[in-house]
C-alpha cells in the first residue's frame, strides 16, 4: 500500500509540473480575409464631423498583430448624394473623413473598392437617449452579494421599437465588457443596466457608452458576443464566423468580416467610490 501512495505522488508531482508547460497546436491557417471596421460614431454634443473607417486582415491564431490593408477607395454617400470621401493615413490601414455630416434617421451607403473588388452596405443613423446623471453603486452586488456594482440609467422612448449596445470598460479587465439590449419588454421605461466586478476598489474608474443601433447590428452582437463566449451562459454556442452587412458585390464568396454601423453615442465616467 505503501508502494502504491508513493506512485501516486509521483505521477501526480509529474502531472502538475507537466500542466505548467505551454503547450503549442499547429493549427490550419485560412487564407486572410478582410475585416472592416466601419463603425460611424456621432458621440452626443459634438459636431460628428471625423470619422474612421480601418482596413485589416484575418491572421493566425497565434500572431499578435492585424495586418493592415492599403490602396483603398472609401466614400460613404447620404441619401442626397453628398459624398464623403475617406482618405488613407498611409501605412496605418486608416481612412479618415473629416467633414462626415451625421444625420439621425439619415440612410448613408457604404462603398470599398479594393483590388478590383467592390463591397458595399447601407445602414440608417440611428439615436440614443442621454445617460442619466445618477450613478448608483452597491457594494454588496453581484450574483454572491460580495462585489461592488454599479448602475446606470436612460430613459426609453415610447414611440419606437429600440436596440441599445452599452460598453464598459474598467481598469482590471484588457477588453471592453459589451452587451446588447432591446426595449420589448420595457418600450418606454427608464432603463437600467447594472455591472459589477470582484476586483473594483475606491477610485477605480469606470467608463460607460451606449449606443442607438439598428436591429440588425443588435442581431449581428448577439451573434457575435455569443460565438466569442461571452454571452453569460453556460452553454455557450459553437465560435464561429458571423457575417456583417457589407456585400461583395465582384465576388460574394470572397466575403468581408465585419460591419458598417451608424450609432449615435452617449457616454459618462464613473469613480467607485
Amino acid at each position: 500500500m505503501k508502494l502504491l501512495q508513493i506512485i501516486l505522488i509521483v505521477f501526480i508531482g509529474l502531472l502538475l509540473t507537466s500542466c505548467e508547460d505551454v503547450i503549442t497546436v499547429d493549427l490550419d491557417t485560412a487564407s486572410p480575409r478582410l475585416v472592416i471596421d466601419a463603425s460611424i460614431d456621432w458621440q452626443k454634443n459634438t459636431a460628428g464631423n471625423e470619422q474612421k473607417i480601418v482596413l485589416s486582415t484575418t491572421t493566425g491564431y497565434y500572431s499578435p498583430d492585424f495586418p493592415t490593408v492599403a490602396g483603398a477607395l472609401i466614400t460613404v454617400t447620404n441619401t442626397s448624394d453628398t459624398v464623403f470621401e475617406f482618405v488613407e493615413n498611409p501605412g496605418t490601414g486608416e481612412y479618415i473623413c473629416n467633414n462626415f455630416i451625421p444625420v439621425i434617421g439619415e440612410t448613408y451607403n457604404l462603398k470599398i473598392v479594393l483590388n478590383g473588388e467592390t463591397y458595399t452596405a447601407s445602414e440608417t443613423f440611428t439615436a440614443v437617449p442621454k445617460i442619466e446623471d445618477t450613478v448608483d453603486q452597491n457594494n454588496k452586488g453581484g450574483m454572491a452579494g460580495d462585489e461592488i456594482e454599479i448602475t446606470f440609467y436612460y430613459q426609453d422612448n415610447a414611440d419606437q421599437t429600440n436596440y441599445y449596445l452599452n460598453r464598459v470598460t474598467q481598469p482590471h479587465r484588457a477588453f471592453a465588457d459589451l452587451e446588447v439590449e432591446d426595449d420589448e419588454h420595457s418600450n418606454g421605461n427608464m432603463m437600467q443596466e447594472s455591472y459589477s466586478h470582484e476586483d473594483f476598489k475606491p477610485g477605480d474608474q469606470v467608463d460607460i457608452k451606449l449606443y442607438g443601433i439598428s436591429r440588425s447590428y443588435y442581431n449581428y452582437m448577439y451573434k457575435l458576443i455569443l460565438a466569442s463566449g461571452n454571452g453569460g451562459s453556460p452553454f455557450p454556442t459553437t465560435p464561429s464566423a458571423v457575417r456583417g452587412n457589407i456585400v461583395n458585390q465582384t465576388d460574394s464568396k470572397n466575403f468581408a468580416f465585419g460591419y458598417f454601423r451608424l450609432a449615435e453615442v452617449d457616454s459618462k465616467s464613473y469613480v467607485i467610490k
